[in-house]
């Protein structure tokens, strides 16, 4: 049967661009509150971005992050944030960069306060020297220099992007993958305001990655777009981006399990910091798969009707 005489809806198995305009809205919503959450709970930054000492500690037994809130408290620990790290035995301890004349006697104060949080744990807690597991210091001023280049590193990361896939493909696929990874980052850095999580060097830098990995996902659509376009020309955009779609889909879905299993291991297994990485990871695949389908795709639509207006 040639192209002429196939029915008009003979694409494939689903008609994604008719749930589109739905699903259009509910990703602007998403996006709306992922705003707000920033602007009213803000992010939880670690001392990467904020500044301070974080003390990572693991006892031999469970102990209740309220009594060891208030030992520190009466030690003389001013305003120490105590958030338990996977288990009941591990802890993450963060203390404020005490004010001081000289970096020098900041210093001073710094290492103080962290001898005084072990021997006050040894006496109470029987926390040992292994217990340990890692100190780190931040002043407050490349804290902020870190957050700035980290915000700078995304915004450079998505112009760059744009300008490639204007340059690879034509100037209607390219607000499409950009507002497609910028949706993707939203929701993760939103849905980490919302539950509260530290957000960190490393999780920005899981950001990054899962900006990668939608984009990724996203070229493959539109290079399928793209090859099916010449051979189904005269069905129209909509039929060549369906089909396009579920053409890709059995790919799609194969490459998006295989790496949240591996995600998924990491996130139960790894504990720690890379817990934290893979719990981002695992946000990003959802709804990078979900964009490249219902936010990247859809917008060629809006493009090439916006291009016949303007022409």
């Amino acid at each position: 049967m040639s192209n002429a005489t196939k029915p008009a809806h003979d694409f494939g198995r689903f008609d994604y661009v008719k749930l589109a305009p739905l699903m259009g809205g509910i990703s602007v919503v998403i996006m709306i509150l992922a705003v707000v959450f920033l602007a009213t709970k803000g992010l939880n930054y670690g001392i990467d971005f904020s500044g301070g000492t974080e003390m990572q500690l693991r006892f031999d037994k469970p102990v209740d992050s309220g009594d060891l809130r208030t030992a520190l408290e009466e030690a003389g620990i001013h305003n120490p944030g105590v958030q338990r790290f996977g288990s009941d035995t591990e802890f993450l301890v963060r203390l404020e960069t005490p004010k001081a004349a000289t970096e020098k006697e900041t210093n001073a104060l710094i290492k103080q306060d962290i001898e005084k949080i072990k021997t006050t744990l040894q006496a109470k807690f029987g926390l040992t020297e292994g217990g340990v597991l890692r100190v780190d210091s931040v002043g407050p001023q490349v804290g902020s220099e870190l957050k700035k280049n980290g915000l700078l590193a995304v915004f450079y990361s998505l112009l760059m992007l744009l300008i490639y896939i204007a340059v690879r493909f034509d100037y209607k696929f390219a607000p499409g993958a950009i507002i497609c990874l910028a949706h993707d980052a939203l929701v993760v850095v939103g849905i980490y305001a919302l539950l509260g999580k530290e957000f960190n060097v490393q999780i920005m830098a899981a950001v990054l990655t899962l900006i990668g990995y939608s984009l990724n996902d996203t070229i493959v659509t539109f290079d399928r777009i793209r090859e099916t376009t010449p051979e189904y020309r005269d069905r129209g955009l909509k039929f060549t981006i369906n089909k396009a779609i579920n053409d890709m889909m059995s790919r799609t879905i194969l490459t998006a399990f295989t790496t949240m299993l591996a995600v998924v291991s990491l996130y139960l297994f790894g504990g720690g910091v890379i817990a934290e990485i893979s719990f981002a990871l695992m946000i990003g695949i959802v709804f990078g798969v979900y964009s490249s389908i219902y936010v990247a795709a859809p917008l060629i639509l809006v493009m090439e009707k916006f291009k016949r207006k303007t022409a």
